[in-house]
């Protein structure tokens, strides 16, 4: 009796090993840090390696106002990343148009980067496609 005890503590002790493990080492969760710019907005980017070894970047946000009741007349969001040593790179645009907001104010953005990012930020900007961020930075992580 005492023996099966043993080997039932030892048989989880090892399950939860292994799940913690191996959930630690499938995705990272970076929270965004409090906006000065705009204090109700929350959220979090998931990262994730796929099998071609490159980095799924998921980025959701909620409470994010319309870009355009930001001051300065700016007209999207745009997601970047920094890598160690390189400039930051713009993975696309999240829009403040009926398509991509609900109700809630609440977006989402995907990408693909075959580089680990340090940091991601948001910031608003004039145009999506600009090459480099400008200085609204919305939300940020942390360097990682």
């Amino acid at each position: 009796m005492r023996s099966l005890n043993l080997i039932s503590f030892l048989t989880i002790g090892v399950c939860l090993t292994v799940t913690t493990l191996s959930s630690s080492s499938c995705s990272n969760k970076l929270y965004f840090d409090t906006s000065e710019v705009v204090p109700a907005a929350r959220g979090y980017v998931t990262m994730s390696k796929d099998n071609n070894h490159n980095y799924n970047i998921e980025v959701t946000i909620s409470n994010l106002a319309e870009v355009e009741r930001l001051q300065g007349g700016k007209k999207t969001y745009v997601v970047w990343m920094s890598s160690d040593g390189s400039d930051p790179k713009n993975l696309g645009q999240i829009t403040s148009d009926a398509k991509r907001f609900s109700k809630k104010l609440s977006a989402s953005f995907q990408s693909v980067s075959a580089t680990k990012p340090t940091r991601v930020f948001v910031t608003a900007e004039e145009d999506g496609t600009v090459k480099y961020p400008g200085n609204f930075e919305v939300l940020t992580t942390r360097t990682i």
